[in-house]
């Protein structure tokens, strides 16, 4: 099990946290459940209710819907992201393609730390602009 400073490392290294200061990210560490999946198994399914975000530390995760694969989700990598932000239900069916160590937040948990710390929630807001802007940028 990571101790909550080998969170934080972990964390400064991942897309969705990248604008968020180091100090705040202790925070986001303290919330950060770590779990273990083996392969085959689903971490959620399409359709279920949305209520966290994951992040690899090893393995990967393959995101499918219909059999069509979406992505690959591999260490350092953040899926199911919307959930944090978004009630709706999943667009994909997230299943590890070999054991995988992965740090899980619950929005619930997510929003005290954004309610309660500015710094986390500009630095998580800019990172999801620039995802939004890069989707705009591919459809042009």
């Amino acid at each position: 099990m990571l101790s909550v400073i080998e969170k934080v490392i972990f964390l400064q290294h991942v897309d969705v946290f990248a604008e968020v200061p180091t100090e705040q990210l202790a925070y986001l560490a303290a919330i950060a459940e770590e779990i273990t999946v083996v392969s085959g198994d689903e971490v959620f399914h399409e359709h279920e209710h949305a209520d966290a975000l994951y992040l690899v530390i090893e393995g990967s995760v393959r995101l499918h819907r219909n059999g069509d694969e979406i992505m690959t989700a591999g260490p350092r990598q953040a899926f199911g992201a919307w959930a944090l932000f978004d009630e709706e239900p999943r667009v994909a069916t997230a299943s590890a393609t070999e054991e995988t160590r992965m740090l899980r937040m619950e929005r619930e948990d997510f929003y005290e730390i954004l309610a309660d710390h500015v710094q986390v929630t500009q630095g998580v807001l800019k990172t999801m602009v620039k995802r939004l802007r890069g989707l705009v940028e591919k459809v042009r």
